[in-house]
């Protein structure tokens, strides 16, 4: 038996574009993993058995792409800690670990590069997870440069708890009904300078907002001190980044009556 936590991201820029022949949309975007984490655990079995998390699908297909890899069949513990269908990646992140451990139980035989193939089927997401460190996405996500970012920052998070989530499918065809794709190519180019002066933690506040959605909960969070804010994935968690625990934290409290779940965390490079 094998565990290892799952880490989860939020997306320090996404800048979108035209929707691509495979159905999936051009995008060029900033990942940065985070210290909130899902806990996953896996073991040899005689057929397959995911735990802990009913609504899981991705680490069910994971456990499948690697029994078409090995032969052999796994059991799956999901231990929850990453909001669901928040944009945080925590389906991806239990994904990537499940296809690590189970690479790990079975000797190391699959490449990095087939492991990155395997987790291309599953996501777009899912290869970043695979990954040490924060990552410029391209195509469509599963392209990955490493990046030179800085680490030293606070991140508030921030989950309205009212409403039901739009699913991202939605999302993207509303993107797709105004035109959202118009001026890509200046928004990317908008996105590389802007990495290319980042230094220190407030120059990633010169990055372009999120393509695909907004929230008011963003001005909030720079009205109370944020050096950046803005919405992560599709949403609908929010994040500011704050230059110290004692500002996020008079933050958090100042935004208790927003109706929302909140966490306190800080940048992951690996888990």
């Amino acid at each position: 038996m094998k565990r290892r936590a799952a880490a989860a991201k939020i997306n320090l820029a996404l800048v979108v574009g035209p929707r691509r022949e495979d159905g999936n949309h051009e995008l060029v975007t900033v990942y940065q993993r985070i210290a909130l984490a899902d806990r996953i655990e896996l073991r040899l079995a005689h057929e397959k058995v995911v735990e802990g998390f009913p609504g899981d699908t991705l680490v069910g297909r994971a456990l499948d792409a690697l029994t078409a890899e090995t032969g052999e069949h796994f059991r799956a513990r999901i231990g929850k800690r990453i909001p669901v269908a928040a944009g945080l990646g925590g389906g991806s992140a239990d994904a990537a670990a499940a296809l690590q451990l189970g690479d790990a139980l079975t000797g190391n035989l699959i490449s990095d590069r087939r492991l990155h193939e395997l987790g291309s089927r599953l996501g777009a997401d899912v290869p970043f997870f695979l990954c040490d460190g924060p990552q410029l996405g391209e195509a469509d996500g599963t392209v990955l440069s490493p990046l030179d970012l800085p680490q030293d920052y606070w991140i508030l998070l921030l989950v309205p708890r009212s409403g039901a989530k739009t699913s991202t499918a939605d999302v993207y065809a509303r993107f797709d009904d105004r035109d959202g794709a118009r001026g890509f190519a200046e928004r990317n180019e908008a996105l590389r300078r802007g990495l290319a002066v980042v230094r220190r933690p407030r120059d990633l506040a010169a990055l372009p907002p999120n393509d695909l959605a907004s929230s008011p909960l963003s001005d909030a969070l720079i009205g109370l001190g944020a050096f950046r804010a803005d919405v992560t994935g599709a949403g609908t968690a929010v994040y500011g980044l704050f230059h110290h625990r004692a500002a996020a934290e008079r933050a958090a409290r100042a935004l208790r009556s927003r109706e929302c779940r909140s966490w306190l965390t800080v940048p992951a490079w690996y888990v």
